[in-house]
């Protein structure tokens, strides 16, 4: 049996990788970090460039991560963890330096699809290295029967990045902060139902990327480019969530038209966050709270306090598994981001 299998968001989960976030950092300033941001957080990360995350707020999230794990392991799937790096090295191409970011997010830098993990080429400088806690899991996958492929390994020069990006105003079009020059994508901005893939453009992923990966998985997919209704786009998970064959989680405020190929499925309006104000979000809005995770078609990890998300499961058919989370929250995703389902009980199929 091959040690990686997993085609879609759904089938029954078997290992999972669980990320890390010792050591954070927050990522040098640069104009890729600035787009995205929330507005309200960009003089943060102005001036706290290259120096770590708060201690306090690094151990609310280890321990919930260290929860999920322990969540996770009680639920039957087999839970892998990295090897913390260290983000505050100097690092570099020609041209530029950086120090890291962190090894949080496995789903942001590690695509898997079938019996394949590959490593993304990333747009942000700070994690250029950002698959190296995972290597040694990856040289296991491989040595058990996996493939292991690579994205181009990008320059990431400065005729790569819009210098001049403004943010749009109200009713503009998006406004990318990364050109053309060569392919980047985070895995993050792909959702998989199996034969069919569903992708968006972003602050990190262009489209010289999309075409990249189209081409790379060849005539077994179908990848769909879809649009939503954000001025910051950046990971398509917490937009967009397919839950399980016939039941489609969106985020109301960015996803004005369902794409046709959904037409016939249940349709779950994200209820809006219930994250207080006043808890800090670095990297993310409260829409966090549609990072959702699925142990099965049935099974699904939600935020402890999210109390109207959970209630929206229930009423889809679904069983919400109840884990604190809202400190992970902090640093920029939840359940899907902090993880990267390795194995799942399925095979390969159309679901349209």
């Amino acid at each position: 049996m091959c040690p990686v299998n997993s085609h879609n968001e759904w089938d029954p989960l078997e290992e999972v990788i669980v990320g890390i976030v010792d050591g954070a950092c927050f990522p040098p300033w640069h104009v890729s970090v600035n787009a995205p941001l929330p507005a309200g957080k960009r003089d943060l990360f102005r001036a706290n460039a290259g120096n770590p995350f708060p201690s306090d707020r690094i151990a609310a999230a280890r321990a919930e991560l260290d929860g999920l794990a322990h969540i996770l392991e009680a639920e039957g799937v087999r839970v892998r963890r990295p090897e913390p790096q260290k983000q505050l090295l100097s690092y570099g191409a020609p041209g530029w330096t950086s120090t890291g970011l962190y090894d949080a997010m496995p789903r942001d830098v590690l695509l898997v699809i079938g019996n394949e993990v590959l490593e993304c080429p990333l747009a942000w400088r700070s994690r250029y290295y950002g698959t190296s806690a995972f290597r040694p899991l990856l040289k296991e996958y491989f040595n058990a029967g996996a493939i292991w492929s690579a994205g181009p390994k990008p320059e990431l020069p400065g005729e790569f990045y819009d210098d001049d990006w403004v943010e749009p105003l109200p009713g503009e079009p998006v406004r990318y902060v990364i050109k053309e020059f060569e392919p980047t994508f985070d895995a993050a901005d792909f959702i998989r139902c199996g034969q069919d893939i569903f992708a968006q453009r972003s602050n990190v992923t262009n489209d010289f990327g999309i075409e990249w990966l189209r081409r790379h998985l060849g005539d077994r997919y179908r990848l769909h480019v879809l649009e939503f209704h954000d001025s910051h786009p950046m990971h398509i998970d917490a937009t967009f969530m397919p839950l399980a064959p016939g039941k489609l989680l969106i985020n109301p405020e960015r996803v004005r038209t369902i794409p046709t190929l959904f037409k016939d499925w249940q349709i779950l309006n994200a209820p809006p966050p219930v994250i207080p104000s006043d808890h800090p979000l670095y990297m993310t809005s409260g829409w966090v709270n549609m990072n959702v995770l699925m142990l099965d078609e049935e099974r699904v990890l939600v935020e402890r306090q999210d109390e109207p998300m959970i209630a929206l499961m229930k009423v889809a058919g679904l069983k919400p598994v109840a884990c604190n989370f809202r400190n992970f929250n902090t640093f920029g995703g939840s359940f899907h981001c902090a993880t990267l389902d390795i194995r799942r009980c399925g095979r390969l199929q159309s679901y349209f």
